[in-house]
């Protein structure tokens, strides 16, 4: 299937935001549940997989989000065998910084050759001569871990430098190390773990949101206890939506620079996150919501 190299973009929530000179919908999609079981291994369904793909494109998304260590290669692979040749206003966000093993597991790989491998992967898998986003991976599985950047930035840095990647970003960071890589060289987006529940970055975001860059959360339902659950139940109750389009709704009116890519492999349940998306909450239901990730003696 060849797919238009323009296209019409529809209306979606949020709007747009602009990566460096990339102008992207604030409503994106990520490809991680693209791959297998454990982000391992080709899809059960690889049509229906090829199929969320291209529908994310019809319905007007023009930030997609990979990652070569998905399958691994497969997210990737798939991206191109539906997208390719891309369309223009189309840009794909790639990650490096972590490799997979062979119990599914993500140990780092942020050593100057691994990104230089995995750099040239991403261009290989994905079919293109520049990568317009790579985001580093730092810390691990189990969340941002302190340590300088350094060395692995200014290989990506060096990369960028050699027309190989357009914009870079930071991935699973701490603000330690935020600030560390705004001494070496300029990034466009940060993606970390930020919901309802965890809201620990909340002055992060406001900060990057001064600045012009992009934050762009991960895991946008994860977390809830059933104590915080019942609260976000409620808001959806009212507006007779599901939980999920309310957590959505609120992260795009938390701050102008939240972009989201939430995932599916469902051409449907893609189709529902743009509709939840879209759904005006009321300063009621702000005020509700915001209880959530300050309710005192509740960890997230």
């Amino acid at each position: 299937m060849t797919t238009p190299r323009t296209t019409t973009t529809p209306t979606l929530p949020g709007g747009t935001w602009t990566l460096g000179d990339l102008t992207v919908t604030r409503f994106g999609y990520g490809a991680m549940q693209l791959a297998g079981p454990g982000v391992m291994g080709p899809p059960a369904d690889r049509e229906g997989a090829l199929a969320v793909l291209r529908e994310a494109v019809r319905l007007g998304i023009t930030h997609i989000d990979t990652a070569d260590a998905y399958g691994p290669h497969v997210t990737n692979r798939l991206i191109r065998e539906a997208l390719h040749p891309y369309p223009d206003t189309l840009h794909i966000v790639t990650k490096v910084g972590a490799r997979r093993d062979a119990d599914g597991g993500w140990p780092p790989a942020r050593e100057p050759d691994d990104l230089r491998r995995a750099v040239h992967d991403n261009l290989e898998t994905l079919g293109v001569d520049t990568l317009d986003l790579v985001n580093l991976r730092l810390g691990d599985a189990t969340g941002p871990r302190p340590g300088s950047l350094a060395a692995a930035y200014e290989a990506l840095v060096e990369l960028q430098q050699q027309g190989l990647i357009r914009h870079l970003g930071l991935s699973n960071a701490t603000s330690e190390q935020i600030a560390e890589a705004e001494t070496i060289a300029p990034f466009v987006c940060v993606q970390n773990l930020y919901n309802l529940a965890h809201r620990q970055d909340d002055a992060l975001v406001d900060r990057l949101a001064g600045q012009g860059i992009a934050y762009v959360p991960y895991f946008p339902l994860g977390g809830f206890t059933p104590l915080q659950s019942a609260t976000l139940s409620a808001v959806a109750d009212r507006h007779g939506v599901r939980p999920m389009a309310v957590a959505l709704a609120w992260l795009l009116h938390r701050s102008p620079n939240i972009l989201l890519i939430p995932g599916t492999s469902s051409v449907a349940h893609l189709r529902e996150n743009v509709a939840g998306a879209g759904l005006t909450l009321t300063e009621e239901d702000l005020a509700a919501l915001d209880t959530i990730g300050a309710t005192p003696g509740v960890t997230p």
